[in-house]
C-alpha cells in the first residue's frame, strides 16, 4: 500500500512509523525540520506522556473522551514509553506522573522517531506544503503540492490545530477535512491565559498564588472548580489552574463570567475568622494595612483591603465585627470579571477541529471518504496539561497508521 502522511509532528511521526510496516510511506512536512512543535512542548523538555492508569488518563481528556477509548486501550502510555526507551532515549517520571526524556531535550524524541522512520524506509519530504486533496466518488485518491499531483491508497492528515502558528499549525487540516465533506467544530483556544476586566489585577502582575481554590461561574452556574497554583499577569491570570479552567469554559461566551479565588481554602470560614481575631489582637494598635502581612503576600494586601472598603489607616482595634466579616468574605471569594480568553495562537493546544462523529474511533478513518484518515490535534479532542495531549497525538497517530 502507498501511504501519505501530511504533517511531521507527534501524530504524523507516529502514523508514519506505524504505517511503515509493510507499506511504502511518504511523509510531507512543510517546515524545514520535523517535530517543530515537539521542540517547544514541556518548555523545551517534551512532556511526552503521562504514566498513569487508563481511568486516570480518561479523567484528563476534556473533549470527547469516549472517542479515545479504543486508541488508548491499543496504545497506552507504557507502550509509548517502551517504544521510545527501547530505541535509545532513556525516560524519567516526575511529579504528577509526567514523563520526560532523561536528557531534558525535546530534540531527542524527534530524533528517535526520525531514526525509526529512516530505518523503515519512510521517504521524508521537508519544505513540502500540501495544498489540497484529490477525491473521486467518495474516496481520496491523492494530494496536490505546489507543483504536482501525487496519488496514494491512504492519506493520513496530521497537520495540527491553529495554536502556535509559527510551528506550522495554520489550520490546513480543517480545510482538507471540509473538502471531504467533514464538519469542523469551531477551533477555540485551550490551555490558555484569561483576560480580566478592571485594573486591580494589574497591581498584582508577577504574583504567584499557590494552594488556592478557584471557582468560575457563568451567571449562577458554577462551570469549573480547581485547586492549585495561579499567576497574575499584565492581561489577567495564567498558571496551571487557570490554563485548565480555560479548557472547560472555552465553548461558552466567557465575557462577564466571574472568577472567584479562595485565598485560604484550607481554612473553613470559622477557622479563618479565628485566625483573623488572633492577628488583630497582635496588631490592635497598628493600622489595618499592616495587620494582614502575616496572612497574605504583601502585594496582595492593598487589593484585598481595597475590596473591603475599610480605610487602610484605620486602627485594627477600631474595626467592627461587620467589617471583619466583609474581610473574611473577600479572603474566601476574591472575585474578578472575565473579559475573554487569550487568542488561540497562544493556546498550548487547540480545542475544536474535525468532528469525531465523522471519524472511526478504532482506525481514525473518515466515515465520509474512503482512504482518508485523521490524527492528532486536527481532531476535536483535547486534554489537560501533563503529557496527555501529546499522548493523544501519538495514540491517534498509531491507530491511523496501522494497516488492518
Amino acid at each position: 500500500m502507498n501511504v501519505a502522511v501530511i504533517g511531521g509532528g507527534a501524530a504524523g511521526l507516529m502514523a508514519a512509523y506505524a504505517a511503515s510496516h509493510g507499506n511504502r510511506v511518504t511523509l510531507f512536512e512543510k517546515n524545514e525540520k520535523l517535530g517543530k512543535k515537539i521542540y517547544i512542548t514541556g518548555k523545551g523538555r517534551c512532556n511526552v506522556t503521562n504514566d498513569c492508569s487508563f481511568d486516570e488518563f480518561m479523567k484528563n481528556v476534556v473533549s470527547n473522551p469516549k472517542f479515545m477509548i479504543s486508541a488508548l486501550r491499543s496504545f497506552a502510555p507504557s507502550d509509548l514509553m517502551e517504544l521510545i526507551s527501547s530505541n535509545g532515549v532513556p525516560l524519567k517520571t516526575e511529579r504528577g506522573n509526567r514523563v520526560f526524556p532523561y536528557s531534558d531535550k525535546a530534540s531527542d524524541i524527534t530524533a528517535c522517531f526520525e531514526k525509526l522512520l529512516r530505518r523503515n524506509g519512510v521517504e521524508i519530504l521537508l519544505n513540502t506544503e500540501v495544498r489540497g486533496l484529490l477525491f473521486d466518488e467518495g474516496r481520496v485518491l491523492g494530494l496536490k503540492t505546489v507543483d504536482r499531483e501525487l496519488f496514494f491508497d491512504k492519506i493520513i492528515v496530521c497537520t495540527g490545530g491553529v495554536s502556535y502558528p509559527l510551528t506550522g499549525s495554520t489550520g490546513d487540516g480543517y480545510r482538507f477535512a471540509e473538502s471531504a465533506g467533514h464538519t469542523v467544530i469551531k477551533p477555540v483556544p485551550a490551555l490558555v491565559g484569561i483576560n480580566l476586566t478592571g485594573n486591580d489585577f494589574a497591581e498584582l502582575q508577577g504574583l504567584t498564588l499557590k494552594n488556592v481554590k478557584i471557582n468560575v461561574f457563568n451567571g449562577e452556574k458554577k462551570v469549573y472548580s480547581d485547586f492549585g497554583e495561579m499567576l497574575f499577569t499584565h492581561f489577567g491570570v495564567s498558571g496551571p489552574v487557570i490554563l485548565s479552567a480555560s479548557s472547560y469554559i472555552n465553548r461558552y461566551d466567557v465575557k462577564g463570567m466571574k472568577l472567584y479565588v479562595d485565598l485560604k481554602p484550607a481554612l473553613e470560614p470559622d477557622a479563618l475568622d479565628a485566625r483573623l481575631l488572633r492577628d488583630f489582637a497582635e496588631n490592635k494598635n497598628r493600622n489595618f494595612s499592616h495587620a494582614l502581612f502575616d496572612l497574605l503576600p504583601r502585594a496582595l494586601v492593598p487589593v484585598v483591603i481595597g475590596r473591603t472598603g475599610i480605610n487602610p489607616v484605620k486602627k485594627v482595634n477600631e474595626i467592627s465585627v461587620k467589617e471583619r466579616k466583609t474581610l473574611l468574605n473577600v479572603l474566601k471569594n476574591l472575585d474578578f470579571e472575565i473579559d475573554s480568553l487569550r487568542p488561540v495562537s497562544e493556546g498550548i493546544i487547540t480545542a475544536g477541529g474535525d468532528s469525531v462523529k465523522e471519524i472511526n474511533p478504532k482506525t481514525m478513518e473518515s466515515k465520509l471518504a474512503k482512504g482518508l484518515y485523521f490524527a492528532g490535534e486536527v481532531i476535536d479532542v483535547d486534554a489537560l496539561t501533563g503529557g496527555f495531549n501529546l499522548h493523544v497525538a501519538f495514540a491517534t497517530g498509531r491507530a491511523a497508521g496501522v494497516t488492518e
